[in-house]
């Protein structure tokens, strides 16, 4: 019973604690990235009349903004938001004339799908050629490992981007380098096979941005396990390097692997944006472009929110996977 208790004050005190910096955080990045559009160098009406702007008159300008709220003072605008959205609204996109919370629903799946798919693949490869260098320790392979480790982490997302178009889309043509579906379908109407394929390209580009930390910090840990006692007493024993690091190193180095990419949260996001912009794919990462350039803050402040809670909801499972992994940091806030 002792123990019960035990785990339930360190994670009850835990998810206090973060709660309580949740509370603080929003309302401060908020307004951070509100100043930020406010000071930006970008007019909405402008932005949401378009190619119209030539034909539209001072008269039609000043109706436009005083629609959107545009002539209020920042302070207050942002006032305005905050109260609305205390109450459930986001407000209204002045980029696409409708909801923000709509928007967000209707492109938070193919975001999340495919922030899901480059975590798993991360995850899987990371891991695996982590465990492989390991195993491997001084020798060609692990020096190649490691190598792809570094140049991968110094590699910018988009050369990764239109180097995977330019070899398996335009050179081979083995797969899309556009959109969730075939031209002309939509979700309902593709079939799966056609969706898994459109995902490959930009899941692989997402992928990579956490993937070198990931081979690191798991060949570290599985090096320490290798080189322990218990390593050698069963190396002894006749166990081979690879069956020592992928069937008991990887029991050692699979919850700090799992602990530095949940903490990676952020970085995923922001690699989805890059991706769903060069591949043309339908979520958040387009609307955020959309309504950075067009200073569309009620949308542009609905994702950052939704982000801020996807990396703190990461954030806050990577704290307690390191804390079921190791129990002396149960008392760390």
């Amino acid at each position: 019973m002792d123990l019960q208790v035990m785990r339930r004050t360190w994670l009850a005190r835990l998810l206090l604690d973060r709660l309580i910096r949740l509370i603080w955080l929003v309302p401060l990045a908020m307004a951070g990235l509100f100043t930020l559009v406010s000071l930006a160098p970008v007019d909405p009406v402008q932005a949401y009349v378009g190619a119209r702007v030539a034909q539209v008159g001072p008269e039609q300008r000043a109706a436009i903004a005083e629609a959107w709220g545009l002539n209020a003072p920042a302070p207050e605008r942002f006032w305005l938001w905050l109260s609305h959205l205390a109450a459930g609204d986001f407000g209204i996109s002045i980029s696409y004339n409708a909801p923000v919370l709509d928007l967000i629903a209707q492109r938070a799946g193919a975001s999340l799908a495919l922030i899901g798919t480059a975590f798993c693949l991360a995850l899987a490869l990371g891991f695996s050629l982590g465990l492989l260098a390991a195993a491997m320790r001084g020798r060609w392979p692990d020096r190649l490992i490691r190598g792809l480790a570094v140049m991968l982490s110094a590699s910018p997302g988009f050369w990764i981007a239109i180097l995977l178009v330019s070899v398996f889309a335009v050179g081979l043509g083995w797969l899309p380098a556009c959109c969730a579906t075939p031209p002309g379908l939509t979700a309902a109407e593709a079939s799966l096979g056609a969706r898994l394929t459109h995902l490959i390209l930009p899941a692989v580009t997402v992928s990579v941005v956490g993937i070198s930390a990931l081979i690191l910090h798991t060949r570290a840990r599985a090096v320490t396990f290798l080189e322990s006692p218990a390593a050698r007493h069963l190396a002894a024993h006749g166990a081979s390097g690879l069956r020592l690091a992928f069937r008991y190193g990887a029991r050692h180095a699979l919850g700090p692997a799992l602990t530095v990419h949940l903490a990676g949260a952020g970085e995923l996001v922001g690699g989805s944006v890059l991706a769903e912009t060069i591949f043309a794919w339908p979520g958040l990462g387009q609307a955020t472009v959309r309504a950075a350039t067009g200073a569309d803050a009620p949308l542009l402040l609905g994702i950052a929110l939704a982000t801020l809670l996807f990396v703190f909801c990461g954030n806050l499972l990577a704290d307690i996977a390191a804390r079921l992994a190791d129990p002396r940091l149960r008392e760390m806030r």
